[in-house]
């Protein structure tokens, strides 16, 4: 209110009219500030949540309290789009299919599924393929930036850095680490990690075991294969996989430097698990060939780990009304 003294002498005509200034003023000053202060309509604009982060580590870390966010976004599941700087056709393709190409959209999809959905990406050195990342994060808003190298040869060591962000930033039951080059169908994979388990510590994929590659001119050469012996153990295909929070935890709580490195990244998830003492789910449904009422996850296994000219293939199965149109049902396993 103004002070009393602007009405102690309302004869005085100068005073009245400086009192009605004063208010006139302070009025215009209100609703300025009240226009500023509201959120603008269209989200692109103004985004007070951002989705797109970039997360930088601590290497020295021991503990999770230095890499864990205070307000952590709560979901039932975060899944993680592994992609790469060559991968722009891929999430091009995505974002035509079944990933949303709007915040408005992976907003919806959350609120319908009980997931978050996010590209996860490292850094180049290429000063044109950054910049071309910088444009697409800002046109879509839909990207984990992980501080680490984007290397093939480096996967293991992204994919630890992607459940520390992912653990740091969302607040989930179940943390799902995905290729972009996989047909996903989100309402089943809602519907397979909101089951009731009673093994907190679970490790779901479609698992696999087979002879230890020793030949270096195969893709999956592994360097450290004398470690494992002729046979790879039981684990999950690298394409998609899901670990419970109390795994992410206690991978979170660890020094960097205490894991033992594999050349492939699904094999050293597996022997991370397999130390770690957790419950192995295994679902064919996360490794189908072809779209069924049953099918989460859909590529050309075994011809291609992923799918096969995945631009092109993921188009058409959207196209194809048992991948889009299917009741969802329940797994059998």
């Amino acid at each position: 209110m103004p002070p009393s003294s602007f009405y102690a002498r309302p004869t005085i005509s100068y005073r009245r009219s400086s009192f009605l200034l004063l208010i006139s003023f302070l009025l215009l000053l209100f609703f300025g500030i009240t226009a500023f202060l509201r959120p603008l309509r269209n989200d692109r604009c103004l985004n007070i949540n951002p989705r797109s982060v970039r997360v930088h580590w601590d290497h020295t870390a021991t503990a999770r309290q230095n890499v864990v966010a205070e307000d952590r976004h709560k979901v039932m599941a975060f899944v993680g789009i592994q992609t790469g700087f060559g991968s722009v056709g891929r999430r091009k393709s995505l974002r035509s299919t079944w990933f949303p190409s709007h915040p408005n959209g992976l907003q919806r999809l959350e609120e319908a599924t009980g997931m978050a959905f996010r590209f996860v990406i490292g850094r180049t050195s290429d000063r044109w393929k950054m910049s071309a990342l910088k444009r697409e994060i800002a046109e879509y808003d839909d990207f984990i930036q992980l501080d680490i190298e984007e290397e093939y040869s480096k996967l293991p060591y992204k994919t630890l850095a992607f459940f520390k962000a992912a653990y740091a930033l969302f607040e989930a039951e179940f943390y799902v680490k995905a290729d972009d080059d996989i047909y996903l169908r989100p309402d089943r994979l809602s519907l397979l990690l909101a089951k009731e388990r009673s093994h907190p510590q679970t490790y779901i994929g479609c698992m696999k075991k087979g002879p230890v590659f020793t030949d270096p001119k195969i893709k999956w050469y592994e360097p450290l294969s004398k470690l494992l012996g002729k046979e790879y153990f039981l684990h999950a295909y690298g394409p998609i996989y899901a670990l419970s929070a109390d795994v992410v935890s206690s991978l979170v709580a660890l020094r960097n430097n205490s894991f033992r490195m594999f050349s492939n990244e699904d094999v050293t998830i597996g022997a991370w698990m397999l130390a770690m003492n957790v419950n192995h789910e295994n679902n064919h449904n996360l490794c189908a060939t072809e779209c069924t009422p049953t099918s989460i996850a859909v590529w050309d296994i075994p011809k291609c780990s992923g799918l096969c000219n995945p631009e092109k293939r993921m188009l058409e199965l959207h196209q194809m009304d048992n991948c889009i149109q299917s009741p969802t049902m329940e797994s059998d396993e």
